[in-house]
């Protein structure tokens, strides 16, 4: 008998998307992967989720999941070896999914919004930086010295952040934030969760990740 898996949508380089897919990884619970082409969205994922956007996940029992804090949530409920839970309320997060995400949104894409310079967004967004950098200083990761719920949460928008201008990044008086994002980037879980696979439609083969 055919074993009915949970269905994620995702889009590779989405970071809320990635943020999922790091949960999801690390707790080792299979879903059927759905990768979504964005210009060009599956009437499956329209049907469930009426904002359309990823990630969105489709629990064997019905139930949809359609935040990505929400689906991590939902994966570490499943399988947490490594306690990820105890830093799931963390108040970086927050500001990261808020006034980060809309500063990174400035500088990523400064000619969209000409009212202020990309330095400008930029410096902004370095606010939030610099309390990572802060907290990084006392031990690994965000909450100890080990990856949990904070750093997979807010990772992805770092990385974005650091993609807009890496030379900027890297000379930035940043240090502990510098050798976490490439601990981040480096590491075995990110490396599994971006691999790529064909937008995905009805009748194709069932993907399953991890």
């Amino acid at each position: 008998m055919h074993k009915a898996f949970p269905i994620l949508y995702s889009f590779r380089r989405c970071p809320y998307a990635m943020r999922a897919r790091l949960a999801i990884a690390y707790s080792g619970v299979q879903v059927e992967l759905r990768e979504v082409e964005l210009k060009n969205k599956p009437a499956e994922l329209l049907d469930i989720s009426p904002k359309a956007t990823v990630p969105v996940l489709q629990c064997s029992n019905g139930i949809i999941i359609d935040e990505s804090r929400d689906i991590m949530v939902w994966a570490l409920q499943q399988h947490d070896p490594d306690d990820w839970q105890e830093s799931m309320n963390h108040p970086l997060i927050d500001e990261n999914d808020d006034a980060f995400k809309k500063a990174l949104d400035r500088y990523k894409y400064a000619d969209r919004f000409p009212e202020h310079s990309q330095e400008h967004y930029r410096q902004i967004g370095a606010l939030f930086l610099e309390k990572i950098e802060k907290q990084l200083k006392s031990h690994t990761f965000i909450q100890n010295n080990h990856l949990s719920f904070v750093d997979m949460a807010i990772f992805p928008f770092i990385r974005q952040f650091y993609f807009v201008n890496i030379s900027w990044f890297e000379s930035a008086p940043y240090p502990h934030l510098n050798a976490w994002l490439q601990t981040c980037l480096n590491s075995k879980l990110f490396s599994t969760i971006m691999q790529k696979y064909p937008a995905w439609q009805a009748g194709d083969e069932t993907t399953i990740f991890p």
